[in-house]
């Protein structure tokens, strides 16, 4: 209809010719603007869909995870005392062994024959000591009676000292060479595991050599030592303080372990919080902790995690979906309000517990965060919110994850 009435517009101006062609120039423009139909305005897109989960506050149990490396409660490196060839080796590599316990002979005879001359040289001396106090004996009342002079008698006293000091110098002898001769065989310090013998029967060993003949390790009680930052040190001891860990000893917290294949360990250990110098480059301490091992399961230097209870805290779980960090580093969530909008949220994100984080701040009971989605809207932008409960979309991400795994193991 308006491109007619433009038609029976032109005309009007045809007439004139000077009219006409001042005209011309505008009617490419009058015609374009009579060509345009009148559209309406493009609808809106539709808000855009995703999923939430309303938050309510629960009971949490608190646990802190520390890892560590275990390492052996006492380790002994056996060395021999004296010089000699070895005769026996008398335990077999790996074995337990007690305290107390033989493991090598040194050739004895040398250690024996040696005994023999200081034990020869004792009762020399003790004969020379016995003649020495019978002269004083003798002369003693007769210095009295000025039979014997003065001079003899302190000559016979100085001569039975000296026997003496002869008599105890043997006895040194004596006791030496027992020892030397105790020391041929070679026991074992403590109660442990042997390792690798580094010497068989008829190899020569020195006196103090810096190669050890076996190393003993003592598995039952084992160490594990956890470094961790002071920090951490300072909040176990508020906790352990105020009652919050569980106490087994004085300073001693109740831990328990969990080995490298993802099993629990199956007896509960004690934190010792000895550690009294923090580390200048790193800013961390040593806690180290004891576990009972009968078994022998736990061995030097395997990685483990060892466990703390913290007692149980009132606060939500967020699914780690619905958690991002802003420029400033801090937590943040996207809270659906009731009129369908979006607002982004701070929150304090305490620790991760398992797929979820601990929230203690930033969100009220009932409110919904988006889980899913998360990219497709802004803060004050509008979406359609399906409602799902945490049980519910744990379920769909653990099946969602499963059937992506089962993809790439197709491919």
């Amino acid at each position: 209809m308006r491109r007619s009435s433009c038609a029976s517009f032109l005309p009007a101006f045809a007439a004139p010719r000077r009219m006409l062609l001042a005209a011309l120039p505008l009617a490419p423009l009058l015609l374009a603007g009579c060509d345009e139909t009148s559209q309406a305005a493009a609808p809106a897109p539709p808000p855009p869909n995703v999923t939430v989960v309303a938050l309510h506050p629960q009971p949490v149990p608190i646990t802190t995870e520390l890892p560590g490396r275990t390492s052996a409660y006492r380790v002994a490196e056996v060395r021999p005392q004296v010089s000699g060839v070895i005769r026996d080796r008398l335990f077999t590599e790996g074995q337990e062994v007690k305290a107390g316990q033989q493991l090598y002979q040194i050739d004895p005879a040398p250690y024996q024959a040696s005994l023999e001359s200081a034990q020869a040289a004792l009762a020399r001396a003790e004969a020379t000591a016995a003649s020495a106090q019978t002269t004083v004996n003798r002369y003693a009342p007769l210095v009295r009676a000025r039979a014997v002079s003065q001079q003899d008698y302190d000559n016979a006293v100085a001569t039975l000292r000296q026997a003496q000091a002869d008599v105890d110098s043997a006895k040194a002898q004596v006791r030496t060479a027992r020892i030397n001769l105790e020391y041929t065989r070679v026991f074992s310090p403590i109660d442990g595991r042997t390792g690798r013998s580094s010497v068989t029967p008829g190899a020569l060993v020195t006196a103090d050599q810096t190669t050890s003949l076996v190393t003993i390790t003592q598995l039952d009680p084992i160490h594990v030592d956890l470094t961790q930052p002071s920090s951490t040190l300072l909040r176990l001891r508020r906790e352990l303080a105020n009652g919050t860990l569980r106490r087994v000893g004085d300073n001693q917290a109740e831990v328990h372990l969990v080995l490298e294949d993802g099993t629990t360990y199956d007896q509960p250990g004690r934190l010792q919080f000895s550690e009294v110098i923090v580390d200048q480059g790193t800013s961390s301490v040593v806690l180290r902790a004891v576990f009972p091992n009968p078994d022998s399961v736990l061995m030097p230097g395997m990685f483990v995690r060892a466990r703390l209870g913290e007692g149980v805290a009132t606060a939500m779980l967020v699914p780690q979906q619905g958690v991002t960090r802003n420029q400033r580093g801090e937590a943040t969530a996207l809270v659906v309000k009731p009129d369908g909008t979006v607002e982004q949220r701070v929150i304090r994100a305490e620790r991760a517990i398992g797929n979820k984080w601990l929230v203690t701040d930033g969100l009220q009971d009932g409110e919904r965060v988006v889980v899913e989605g998360v990219q497709r809207v802004r803060p004050g932008a509008r979406v359609t919110a399906n409602e799902v409960t945490a049980e519910q979309f744990e379920r769909q991400s653990s099946g969602t994850a499963q059937a992506g795994q089962q993809q790439a193991s197709a491919r």
